[in-house]
């Protein structure tokens, strides 16, 4: 059978993987290149073998193959195609067996690369990324084997969690795992890097558009998440706090550190230590936030039911974190800085300060993600911390690195004059002020909030300002018009504009978040056909309930609303309750009317028998779109950095050639 050809392809892949990291080893220790050109062979086998065992499920999928628990258990005749398909990340055995697909993919474009100029760092490349591959396919064929079959065939299944029947979650779980491991990679070439001495920036001009990648993937897989949430759990909320939540924003926010961090090692050959540091806790984050989801540790309703992988993750993370902590501190000495930090007022100092932000915002809150764990290990019941405390111990550190954000690119290297630092700061000073004047006088009277208002449109100024400052020199150089020099200013610098776009677009998701966090209102009542339920000057009058078939097993129930705002009439809303009637499971959908200023968003929590009295939930979320344009703009920016840029990488080449001659110079 096909699936039997799967589980034969994941053992081969199992078995490549493990001899790669043998072979590299011994090629290594051996100094004889032959035996590392086999290990490489070794492990590019195993993408396509991964590929066969993704097929045969994939084929199990969209055959109703119930004979594997697996497809039984996330899949039914009446399932439609694009969530057969997209079941294989539906539950914990396919998730595992699909994330190291995507490790696999990875790791063979980049040992498909030439290595002609880094040959001694590709064994330790390959026994990282294949020594984490080893990891996952053996727990997926030992621990949560999909391919483990039933004792007797059902007729159907049970079908798709209805919670991911959402099409935000078709795509996000695996951007998220892109993210994930495509942060494997600059963690590899870090530990080669340190096992040959390399302590120059070279490894990290190897990886940075790998890590832009992976940073850009788990970027737009928090947002996606944060849209579903948003979308489909009916709460009036993006954001929870929630463990498997934090589990995927913890790398994020290590791995925006160390893309901020090594620009100082490239430019200054500074902070090397800070630089390994932070691949090696983002590498330990990423696979801490696997182990999180995976293992269901802690309850969350991203989580997958506890299971058998937990003791063997929490293994893996013990010995990964020993090894890199052990071979860092035999390096230390070799990771001594170039040049020594001359001034607080200097760009390297503003990114230290940087970096240790992220690291105190982290650590919160990791203590608040394993908080549950901690206490139940100690006292035997399981205690939690929500979302008004991580609020209260993440929103200061939040706004100092959002301003922070702002100031850093007007600071030099070396050393900047306050006197021209002020010229700089002066302007959007002032704006940001005259914006907050204006709030005040407009009825804002928390001063949270207009502190928090003046900060992000004090750093919006700013990074306008930037911008604009070099499109002008441009235009009264070149003489070019304004369109012409804002892209060719642009394609110049991807990674510097590219990064004032990042910039933009945060302040932009900054304006939303502090509209929601700090404005939203919400109502509840139970009202009879015909009555109405106000809320901010908005006003829903219920019509009636609907009862209507949707696909699948799907039972749907909507109420027809009409809402109302100052007596003028806008338009007709339907929220519903969509009942799955296989699994008895219900989801609450909620209906919105957006605009750039608002979203006003209900949700039907109940109704009697005959649908005469039903009971609502009523949000006023201001500025919410302000977060997902943001999210765009952010995107957007993302992928300016990261675009290639054919000059510099000639201007990269002719450098690393420059230093191998003078290498062989001096040998």
């Amino acid at each position: 059978m096909i699936s039997d050809i799967g589980l034969l392809a994941a053992w081969f892949a199992l078995i490549g993987s493990v001899v790669a990291v043998l072979l590299a080893l011994y090629g290594y220790w051996a100094s004889d290149a032959k035996w590392i050109t086999s290990a490489r062979r070794a492990a590019i086998s195993v993408w396509p073998l991964l590929t066969v065992a993704v097929l045969a499920i994939e084929y199990a999928l969209l055959t109703d193959d119930f004979s594997l628990n697996y497809v039984a258990s996330v899949s039914s005749r009446e399932q439609p195609l694009l969530l057969k398909m997209t079941a294989l990340w539906g539950g914990q055995d396919g998730s595992i067996l699909f994330w190291a697909w995507l490790m696999a993919t990875f790791a063979f474009v980049v040992l498909l690369r030439r290595w002609d100029q880094d040959r001694d760092l590709l064994p330790h490349v390959i026994v990282v990324t294949m020594g984490t591959l080893a990891f996952f396919i053996a727990l997926d064929i030992f621990a949560s084997n999909p391919f483990k079959k039933l004792d007797f065939m059902p007729v159907d299944g049970r079908g798709l969690n209805p919670l991911l029947r959402h099409p935000g979650m078709v795509i996000h779980p695996p951007l998220l795992y892109l993210g994930f491991v495509g942060f494997v990679i600059p963690y590899a070439f870090a530990m080669a890097a340190l096992v040959t001495r390399r302590s120059d920036a070279h490894w990290i001009r190897l990886t940075r558009r790998w890590t832009l990648i992976a940073w850009l993937f788990l970027s737009l897989g928090l947002l996606l998440g944060g849209r579903w949430a948003y979308d489909v759990l009916g709460w009036g909320g993006y954001w929870a706090w929630d463990p498997v939540e934090n589990a995927a924003f913890m790398p994020w926010l290590v791995g925006t550190a160390f893309l901020h961090s090594v620009q100082i090692q490239e430019k200054r050959g500074m902070l090397k230590i800070w630089n390994m540091v932070l691949i090696i806790l983002t590498y330990g984050m990423v696979i801490f936030g696997t182990f999180i989801t995976l293992s269901g540790v802690i309850d969350s309703v991203h989580a997958f039911a506890r299971s058998a992988v937990g003791p063997a993750f929490f293994g893996f993370i013990a010995v990964t974190s020993v090894a890199s902590v052990w071979m860092l501190l035999r390096r230390l000495d070799d990771l001594r800085s170039d040049n020594r930090l001359e001034s607080i007022f200097s760009r390297e100092a503003v990114f230290l300060f940087n970096n240790l932000l992220f690291m105190t915002l982290t650590f919160s809150v990791f203590v608040g993600t394993v908080f549950p764990m901690v206490s139940e290990l100690v006292t035997g019941e399981k205690r939690t911390v929500g979302p008004p405390w991580f609020d209260r111990v993440t929103a200061p550190q939040f706004g100092l690195l959002v301003l922070l954000m702002g100031i850093a690119p007007l600071f030099a290297w070396r050393k900047q004059s306050l006197q021209r630092l002020g010229r700089s700061l002066w302007l959007p000073f002032v704006i940001a002020l005259g914006a907050v004047v204006m709030l005040f006088v407009s009825g804002t009277r928390s001063a949270g909030a207009l502190l928090a208002f003046w900060i992000v449109t004090f750093v919006g100024v700013t990074t306008l300002w930037e911008y604009a400052r070099g499109v002008v020199a441009r235009r009264r150089v070149q003489g070019e018009s304004w369109p012409v020099a804002f892209w060719r200013l642009t394609g110049r610098n991807r990674r510097r504009y590219g990064g004032y776009l990042i910039h933009l677009g945060v302040v932009c998701m900054a304006i939303g978040i502090i509209g929601t966090e700090m404005f939203q209102q919400q109502t509840q009542g139970t009202v009879a056909v015909g009555e109405s339920l106000e809320l901010g000057g908005f006003e829903i009058r219920y019509n009636g309930l609907i009862n209507r078939r949707g696909a699948d097993d799907l039972a749907i129930v909507e109420a027809d609303l009409t809402l109302s705002r100052n007596g003028k009439e806008l338009r007709g809303l339907l929220p519903r309750r969509e009942i799955y009637q296989n699994s008895g499971q219900t989801m609450t959908i909620p209906a919105t009317r957006s605009t750039l200023t608002e979203d006003y968003y209900v949700i039907l929590a109940g109704w009697d028998d005959a649908g005469r009295l039903a009971t609502f939930k009523t949000y006023l979320n201001p500025l919410i779109n302000w977060l997902w344009f943001g999210g765009l703009v952010f995107v957007v920016g993302t992928m300016v950095a990261v675009w290639p840029d054919a000059e510099a990488e000639r201007r990269a080449m002719a450098r690393q050639a420059f230093t191998r001659r003078q290498v062989a110079q001096a040998a």
